[in-house]
């Protein structure tokens, strides 16, 4: 007995059982399997007793297709925060609750508080205990330990690429050097910390050494949170900072390891 097949009387010619197919003489047999049936070709199950031609099972529906994640509100609300925190629209020294920076950005307080956690792991803010998170204030020291720590990192790495990479690969890098120089004219220091470090990055990746620009990274977003002072970075800054990478890639096509050493070094002296 064929399984599904009910007792009695048997199904009239053209017929089957819910939810099965009946075989035709153009019908191709499905190649998948349906757990507890086997599954035949068309001769395979012919016709049974009664002249009828034998059901065939219905193939198992393909997987539904998984759709893409969008962009998490976390995430959203995180680049935002961000963007306050370097253009100074969140002040050192200030507490902020979640819910309230939630009403501010049309949100609920958890994905804030989710972003702020972030920030507190890069050391833009601190945990206030039942009020929120403070915006931590940032000393001269605090930011001369950084550069120092980045000098460390970064100048033997581009000392070492100044001597074994081609000159080609230089000039590869000069569109995110413009890119940076023209945001640095607009004066808007948090798109000019995206571009600066789209540039470094760019440079540091061509060391193959991936863990390096992880951390080197990481520290650069460090050192460019405001100071204590919370006072916006001037417009000649942000140009001076920009031209510096223009600078370091013309030496480095020329091959003049001294002013590439002198550049790199001087590029960390102060907050970026």
């Amino acid at each position: 007995m064929e399984q599904g097949r009910p007792h009695g009387a048997p199904p009239r010619p053209g017929t089957g059982a819910p939810g099965q197919a009946i075989a035709s003489a153009t019908h191709t047999a499905p190649t998948g399997h349906v757990r507890g049936e086997h599954v035949h070709s068309q001769e395979a199950y012919g016709e049974d007793a009664y002249g009828a031609p034998a059901a065939v099972p219905a193939p198992r529906p393909a997987p539904a297709r998984r759709m893409p994640q969008r962009y998490s509100v976390r995430g959203q609300i995180l680049d935002a925060l961000r963007r306050a925190l370097l253009s100074g629209e969140l002040i050192p020294g200030e507490v902020y609750s979640g819910p309230a920076l939630g009403e501010r950005f049309g949100v609920s307080a958890t994905p804030v508080r989710e972003a702020m956690q972030q920030l507190v792991l890069e050391g833009a803010v601190e945990v206030v205990p039942n009020r929120g998170f403070r915006v931590t204030r940032r000393t001269a020291r605090d930011i001369a330990e950084l550069a120092e720590v980045r000098a460390l990192l970064e100048v033997p790495a581009v000392l070492r690429l100044a001597r074994t990479a081609p000159a080609a690969r230089w000039a590869g890098l000069r569109p995110l050097a413009e890119t940076a120089a023209a945001v640095a004219a607009t004066g808007d220091r948090a798109h000019y910390a995206e571009a600066d470090r789209a540039f470094h990055r760019a440079l540091l990746d061509l060391s193959g050494n991936r863990q390096l620009v992880t951390v080197a990274e990481e520290l650069h977003r460090r050192a460019q949170w405001p100071a204590a002072h919370g006072l916006a970075v001037r417009t000649s800054c942000l140009v001076a900072d920009a031209a510096e990478h223009l600078a370091l890639l013309d030496a480095l096509a020329a091959g003049d390891l001294p002013r590439v050493e002198a550049l790199v070094t001087g590029h960390f002296t102060g907050a970026r």
